[in-house]
């Protein structure tokens, strides 16, 4: 009888023992596969916190290459992102590292919301900037080339102004003349018979020139090209006049009529004589006269 309760109170605590040691293997099973499938969460919420933090880095890379000189608030913000990837790859996965990264990621996504509203409003800045340069430099070359275009307008129109500033003699002539001895003068075209050449001429009115002491260079070439009368020299610049008188007058803003008197040294010779009348280097009348 005895024997016989103790195999039954043996076989109830190995059925107590077995149920025991089930229930701890199947609860160890799904303590295991919770585990797992924990593990397995974290892993793809680490992926994807990487994900987007390559995501927002690639944000960063297309406004850095947007922007020609490269914003410092860009470049630091991009490798603050860079490194908390290279962090996140190496840290172990769990909870409490996770919900910190996580934490760090929303604090970076809003800091890149506010650098690149940033640099969106200073690059639409920068390009009104570089439009409005534009448009000035485009202003100041139109400003520069009418500038160009008036200077030489200016040049040219005081060249015109400087050349018309000048007396002219019109009118202009020579011929021989007898000199009686009561002064009387008598034209004659006989080479033989001319004691004097007569050059007579007007000086034009030119209201660019200013009253006051005037000359002009009378020169009378004679058939041997020979300059009658003082046959003096005077220099311009490279130029050099012979002449034969200075004409000298005092001009008041009128037409005014001169008469000059040439002589020769020697006889005078038969054939063509050649007048002509300069103001400085400037020749500004000439007429020819023949004696027989």
């Amino acid at each position: 009888m005895e024997n016989t309760k103790s195999s039954i109170g043996l076989k109830v605590a190995l059925g107590i023992a077995l149920a025991l040691f089930v229930g701890t293997c199947f609860y160890s099973m799904n303590l295991y596969n919770d585990s797992k499938e924990i593990e397995e969460e974290l892993i793809a919420e680490k992926e994807a916190v990487i994900s987007d933090l390559n995501a927002m880095a690639e944000q960063y890379d297309v406004a850095i290459g947007e922007n020609e000189i490269a914003n410092n608030s860009l470049i630091e913000a991009r490798g603050r992102i860079q490194g908390l990837v290279d962090s996140l790859q190496i840290t172990e996965t769990n909870v409490k590292s996770l919900l910190r990264y996580k934490s760090k990621y929303a604090k970076l996504q809003r800091e890149m919301d506010k650098i690149l509203a940033e640099n969106d409003a200073l690059r639409v800045e920068n390009s009104f900037l570089a439009t409005s340069l534009d448009s000035t430099r485009i202003r100041l070359e139109e400003r520069t080339m009418f500038t160009d275009s008036l200077l030489l307008q200016n040049n040219a129109l005081a060249e015109v102004v400087s050349n018309a500033a000048i007396l002219n003699a019109v009118g202009l002539k020579g011929f021989g003349v007898i000199e009686r001895t009561s002064g009387k003068l008598i034209p004659t075209e006989r080479a033989s018979r001319a004691d004097k050449i007569r050059i007579c001429f007007t000086v034009a009115k030119n209201t660019l020139v200013q009253a006051g002491e005037e000359e002009l260079y009378v020169q009378v070439i004679d058939p041997e090209k020979n300059t009658l009368g003082l046959n003096e020299q005077v220099t311009f610049g490279e130029t050099t006049l012979n002449y034969s008188i200075i004409s000298k007058f005092n001009y008041e803003n009128a037409s005014l009529n001169i008469c000059e008197f040439v002589k020769s040294k020697n006889d005078f010779e038969k054939g063509r004589y050649i007048v002509n009348v300069y103001n400085s280097k400037d020749l500004v009348s000439t007429s020819e006269f023949t004696l027989k």
